[in-house]
Order: structure tokens, then sequence, then C-alpha cells
């Protein structure tokens, strides 16, 4: 076998090696998260949708607040304790409500912890959830955010707006437009809520909104308002409609990983909500895949992690590349073994690779 055959055979992975491959028998999962999934029945190939963004508009919207509650019922079982664990650090939590650039109160829940002293780096949270579902404050989110807070910073959570609700839809730029009201507002009050440094961090919809705040800052001259940026496994190139050959062609991860844990045509109706008309599938705004080094020159330093096993690795891995072309101080790092968003959300099951997770995030927050 030549060294070109050996070197394309090797990355013939999960279903680019064997399309009928799901997480039951894709044999890099992690094994704690391999049982996790076991006992949920979520180790088999994702469930296509029944429709597709050809289907009316409120059809689509019907289906999407039906994934909206599937994750919120999964993220209220999922098991999080850690065996031994103590009470650990004494927090203290209280909400904001924020005035808008449009006029809507925005809520900022904020915890720190109850004996700091002196300024403290802040962490903006902003959730996953592809922009458009998921409630800021469900089990998980409050969790994530109560154990950075536990490491020694002040978290900040922001509710912003998703582009599907109950009572209608809030379409691109409605979420980044709360992020960004939400990032001057701590901005101009860090000396009130002794803090330091500001991180932006987010995971796949949070991490689309990270990267979307930091470059509407640098259009808007903001940037002052921003020290760092921690994106995981970011929602960025919006191309989960794509033919298989474009996708193959640029971003192999998803088909590669196409139903583990989640799947292309789901996430496709979570674009078509977020950008009804697509008008804005080239607008590194809504998309930061689209992003040229021109668009990102000058950014402050950034963090991207992607998990290895999820459809969007190879978007994060592509605007890691960005960045460094264009010289922004980036770190990337590649988690082994693990689905979509697991090393936040499965804390008991990945508890090791949770933890490393929280600690990176301090430790890059400290660093600058």
């Amino acid at each position: 076998m030549s060294e070109m055959t050996q070197a394309t055979t090797a990355r013939c992975e999960g279903r680019l090696h064997d399309p009928s491959i799901d997480l039951s028998t894709d044999p890099r999962l992690h094994p704690g998260l391999r049982a996790a999934l076991g006992a949920l029945g979520l180790d088999g190939h994702a469930a296509p949708p029944p429709l597709d963004r050809g289907a009316p508009p409120a059809a689509v919207a019907e289906y999407v607040g039906g994934a909206h509650a599937a994750f919120e019922s999964l993220y209220a079982v999922l098991p999080c304790e850690w065996p031994g664990e103590g009470p650990g650090v004494d927090l203290v939590r209280r909400t904001e409500s924020v005035r808008g650039v449009d006029g809507h109160d925005i809520p900022l829940h904020i915890v720190r912890p109850a004996d700091a002293s002196g300024p403290l780096p802040a962490v903006i949270y902003l959730h996953g959830g592809g922009m458009t579902i998921l409630n800021t404050e469900n089990d998980v989110h409050r969790r994530w955010s109560r154990d950075l807070a536990a490491t020694g910073m002040v978290v900040v959570t922001v509710d912003f707006r998703n582009a599907w609700t109950p009572e209608g839809t809030n379409p691109f730029p409605t979420g980044l437009r709360d992020c960004a009201s939400a990032l001057d507002w701590v901005h101009e009050h860090r000396a009130d809520l002794g803090i330091s440094k500001i991180v932006l961090e987010g995971e796949s919809g949070g991490g689309n909104l990270v990267l979307a705040t930091a470059l509407e800052a640098k259009r808007s001259g903001r940037l002052d308002r921003i020290d760092g940026v921690y994106a995981m496994v970011p929602f960025i190139s919006g191309g989960y409609g794509w033919s298989t050959e474009r996708k193959l062609r640029e971003l192999p991860s998803l088909v590669e990983n196409d139903g583990h844990y989640i799947g292309c045509a789901m996430m496709d109706l979570l674009v078509t909500v977020y950008d009804p008309t697509g008008e804005n599938a080239e607008n590194p705004l809504c998309w930061p895949y689209s992003a040229t080094t021109a668009d990102v020159e000058g950014l402050p330093p950034h963090v991207i992690t992607v998990n290895e096993l999820d459809p969007l690795r190879d978007e994060g891995i592509a605007y890691f590349r960005t960045l460094q072309r264009a010289g922004v101080p980036v770190v990337g790092k590649v988690n082994l073994g693990l689905t979509h968003g697991a090393d936040m959300s499965f804390r008991q099951a990945v508890a090791d690779a949770y933890r490393a997770t929280v600690r990176d995030i301090h430790g890059f927050a400290r660093s600058l």
C-alpha cells in the first residue's frame, strides 16, 4: 500500500468509512459517553426530521419547537453529580435587566464567589442551541455557569432572544444585538462588577455568537470591550443543507459524523429559522465561517475547541486557520472521543474532559 493510500485510509473514519456506522459502533467514542448515551437511547443514528427547509414556515417552526422541548427534557435528566462531590465554593447570584439597542430588556444572570476580593476575570457566557433553541436557565447552563464561577471568576450569562420562541421568531440579527448590548453593559460596569478582564465564551450556537460579537465589535470600533474569546464546538457554517459534494470538499466532518448525537438535516432547519431568506449565507456576522483574514485581523486572543465525533468539527478548525493566517493569537484544541458539546453538557459521563475544559477557560482568562 502506498503512503498516499495509507494516509487516505487513515482519514476515512466514521460514516466516511462506513455509511451505516452510528455511535454504538464507532470505536472512537469515549467509553463513559458511550454508556451515558446508551442509557438514554441516544447511541444510534440521530433520526432525520420528517420535513426539510422547503416545508411551510409554520411547519418548520413547529418542528423546531419540538426540538427545543426535546433538548430541554434531555438537559433536565442528564446525570451531573460527581462521586464524593462536596458543597463546593459559596457563590452569590443576582439578575440585572439591561436595555438593548432596540429597546428590548435583556436579563443578565451574574454569579461570583461570595468571598472574592479584588478584581476577577469575567466570562460573558452565551449558551448553545443554534442561536434558535434552549433556555438560558436550564440545569446544564446553570451548572456550567456555577462551575466556571467557582474557579474564581465572575460569570455573566446572557438571556439573549432565541430565533425561535413560542410567541414567534426573532431571526438574525436579533440575538446578536442582544449579545452586543450585554457586552457594552458589562464593559461599562467593570468597576461595579469588580472585574479585570472580559472573555466571551460559548458552545455551539453560543460559539457562533461569541465569534460574531467579536467581529461586530471590530466593525463598530468597540474591540476595547473584549480581552479574549473562547469558542467551543462553534456552529458557524450554516452549510448543513449543502450538497454532499460540497460538504466533502470543504467540511467533511459534516458527512463523517452526521447523525452522531446531532444531524445535518435537523441543523439545517435551525438555519432556516435563524436566517429565513438565506440572504445572510455569506455574512460573517451571521455565519462566521465566511469571515476573511481581513475580517478577523486585529482581534483579541482566541481559543477554538472542537470535538472529534462532531459534525461541526471541521468548521471550527477552518475558523482557527483563518485566525492563524491573520496573525490573531489563537490556540486550537481537539477533544478526542467526544460528540458535540459533550465536555460541557455531559458533566458526569466525561468528568475529566469537563473539568479540563473549565480549568482551561479559567486559565485562559487569567492569562490575558
